[in-house]
């Protein structure tokens, strides 16, 4: 540990662990489940290849992540989290729940496909209607599975569903978060091709509509 507050304080030992720049963003990307090093590159551009290997090497030697070698025919090395890495799942919603109520800054700039996501499960509600389904949602290159159960979120992560899901959306990044926020009402976004859903429309419209939050604000959560 290269710099430390020095304190006994298990907060200040929090900080000296995820405190630094980018660190606590890349804990982020890889909360949906293992990444290759150019795919955290791509999911955060702002930074550099330098300080992205610096702090993989600082979190795997903090026990935060791990590396971890597919086999074949993958046969690449990916970065994931450990069991206490991922026990940082309640800081990042609480982070994402008091940022986005920020009476000062707005909310501007890109966020990752991961981050829109998440925000989704970071901001959903408490069942309201009791439904359940299977979701598969492609923003670009990436592709996501989620289940409700009983009008739960049981299930989000990377990668595609096991079986066929009941919905099937294939949307850009950019139109499915505004779906998400309320800018664009679903149904206009089906219409104009903005969204392209096959299956329960109905199952979708719960979906979309389960997150409570301030609507005018995007979550990166």
């Amino acid at each position: 540990m290269t710099r430390t507050y020095g304190e006994g304080c298990p907060i200040a030992l929090s900080l000296d662990i995820v405190g630094e720049r980018w660190a606590l963003l890349v804990v982020r990307e890889l909360r949906l489940g293992p990444r290759r090093y150019r795919d955290l590159q791509a999911a955060l551009p702002g930074i550099t290849p330098a300080v992205l290997s610096k702090r993989l090497k600082e979190l795997e030697e903090y026990g935060v992540l791990r590396r971890r070698e597919l086999p074949p025919p993958a046969a690449a090395r990916v970065y994931e989290l450990t069991e206490w890495g991922a026990g940082l799942e309640p800081v990042f919603q609480a982070l994402a729940r008091w940022g986005v109520r920020s009476p000062v800054l707005p909310l501007t700039g890109e966020v990752s496909a991961d981050s829109v996501m998440l925000g989704l499960r970071t901001f959903f509600a408490e069942p309201v209607a009791d439904w359940s389904a299977t979701y598969e949602v492609t923003l670009g290159r990436e592709v996501y599975r989620l289940r409700v159960e009983a009008g739960r979120l049981t299930e989000l992560a990377r990668g595609p569903a096991a079986a066929a899901p009941d919905v099937l959306v294939r949307a850009t990044k950019a139109a499915w978060q505004a779906v998400l926020d309320g800018a664009d009402p679903l149904d206009d976004a089906v219409a104009a091709g903005r969204l392209s859903v096959t299956g329960d429309v109905d199952s979708l419209r719960r979906l979309v509509e389960a997150p409570r939050k301030i609507r005018t604000r995007a979550p990166a959560g």
